[in-house]
């Protein structure tokens, strides 16, 4: 499999600008271009989907053990010319501490991609070759086999330092991109603004990729892609036997709701459920014949306003879920499915309203970061004593009301030991909302238990929903 990994020596250094455009390139020369993301981040894939026509998938080897990492990459690549991954922070950031797990480096020993590295060249001249000698020296074992210079502010100064790293270096340097405000993509408190809500996109990502036609070496990169290692054979994905009844997950997806794991999506497939998507901002109500519901992270608090307004479709899932339909929500769905969202300004908007608990934004970050989450009673997912892997990052604290029942303990931990805990994973008739995201790769029984629960719910007759309104699976 051809594939390369576009590495930064930290956040900011410019890795997603230079991944966008590499990807753009990439296709207009025609190739068939497989995405993929380092970590558990959601907006980047969101530019990586819109370039390629292809959903860009993430790569998180503390979510996922290696087998499972592998075989996802295996499984989405099959098809491609070209496997394309953008990495995370810096090139050994990942869990923290001594470990590289979570890294990008960890999934390049992983997957064998050679990794290009991307620095930024602003104010530097012979320290850069020190800079790349560090990164390369620190783990040998990572294949790390090229540079790209980024924020170039002109062609003496690339030349200057392309010199000093073939002089120092055995690495070769692919190229640079130019400081250009036309290049830049903003950001706000998640990260950087998602792809849908940036005019004209396509025509900035035109002009981005003119830009690395012309200053990166894309024929070069294309043959350090062809020396991707080869793959154990053995770390393909266990069939998944889907099941003959089938059943429909109406999934909320749009400008407010849109961080999903591509993979999630694909396993309720794999286990025989259709996907159906809606909108809480423009649909008056959710899809017909449905026999579960699942509404992701996002931007509640941005598009709280059009949420509020919506009040017929607030209406349909306030009455679905109080008539029993499993209900799965993360983060921005745990905001959307309580009483009100406050933003920074103090404005209160009404929300579906079926967690008694109010929702607020703040200033600062209140959780970020890997989590271990604990089964502490039956719910729509699991049944107690499961576990699996999350990750939380967000700017807002859900105040829920001491009566509703909790089933999720929550430990953030270091070096195998218990840093903070905390209890979250509210219940209320057959849902569950908590704020960290999971990816049901990393326990697939959580995805298997939650369509038997929809299956269940499906073979009810209406008198059977009826008297089951308040049970808790």
């Amino acid at each position: 499999m051809s594939s390369v990994i576009i590495a930064g020596t930290h956040s900011g250094c410019g890795k997603t600008t230079i991944t966008c455009g590499i990807l753009a390139a990439l296709v207009k020369r025609g190739l068939k271009v497989q995405p993929f993301k380092a970590g558990p981040d959601f907006i980047d894939p969101m530019f990586h989907t819109f370039l390629t026509g292809r959903s860009s998938r993430n790569l998180d080897s503390w979510l996922l053990d290696e087998k499972t990492l592998a075989g996802l990459f295996i499984r989405n690549s099959a098809d491609a010319d070209i496997s394309v991954i953008e990495g995370v922070m810096g090139l050994y950031d990942g869990f923290g501490g001594e470990s590289i797990i979570g890294s990008t480096a960890h999934i390049a020993k992983i997957i064998q991609s050679p990794v290009i590295l991307v620095i930024d060249g602003a104010g530097m001249s012979l320290s850069i070759a020190a800079l790349i000698k560090g990164f390369q020296q620190f783990d040998p074992e990572v294949p790390l086999a090229g540079i790209i210079i980024n924020n170039i502010s002109n062609e003496s100064h690339y030349q200057l330092l392309r010199e000093i790293i073939t002089m120092h270096l055995n690495l070769p340097v692919l190229g640079y991109l130019p400081k250009q405000a036309e290049f830049a993509l903003g950001s706000r408190h998640l990260g950087l603004i998602p792809s849908e809500e940036i005019a004209d996109l396509q025509g900035r990502m035109n002009l981005l990729a003119a830009a690395v036609e012309k200053t990166i070496n894309l024929d070069l990169l294309i043959q350090i892609a062809h020396h991707a290692g080869k793959l154990n054979n053995s770390w393909t994905l266990n069939e998944i036997p889907a099941q003959k009844t089938s059943v429909r997950i109406a999934v909320a997806r749009d400008r407010a709701f849109n961080f999903y794991y591509a993979d999630n999506l694909d396993l309720f497939h794999d286990l025989g459920a259709e996907v159906v998507f809606f909108s809480p901002l423009e649909d008056h109500q959710l899809p017909e014949k449905i026999n579960g519901l699942y509404i992701g992270g996002g931007f509640p608090e941005v598009w709280a306003a059009q949420l509020q307004k919506n009040n017929s479709m607030r209406q349909s899932i306030h009455k679905k879920i109080s008539e029993g339909l499993p209900t799965y929500a993360e983060c921005g769905g745990l905001m959307y499915l309580s009483e009100s969202i406050t933003d920074n300004e103090g404005n209160l908007f009404t929300m579906v309203g079926i967690i008694p608990g109010k929702s607020q934004m703040t200033y600062s970050l209140q959780r970020f970061g890997y989590v271990e989450i604990e089964i502490q009673a039956d719910n729509v997912i699991a049944k107690k004593g499961a576990s699996i892997r999350g990750h939380e990052f967000h700017f807002s604290q859900t105040q829920v009301s001491a009566t509703v029942p909790h089933c999720f303990r929550v430990r953030k931990t270091k070096n195998g030991q218990d840093l903070k805990e905390w209890d979250c994973g509210f219940q209320v008739h057959n849902m569950l909302a908590g704020y960290a995201h999971l990816h049901f790769w990393s326990n697939t029984g959580f995805a298997k238990e939650f369509l038997r629960q929809c299956r269940l719910y499906s073979q009810m007759s209406p008198s059977g929903i009826e008297s089951n309104k308040r049970r808790i699976f």
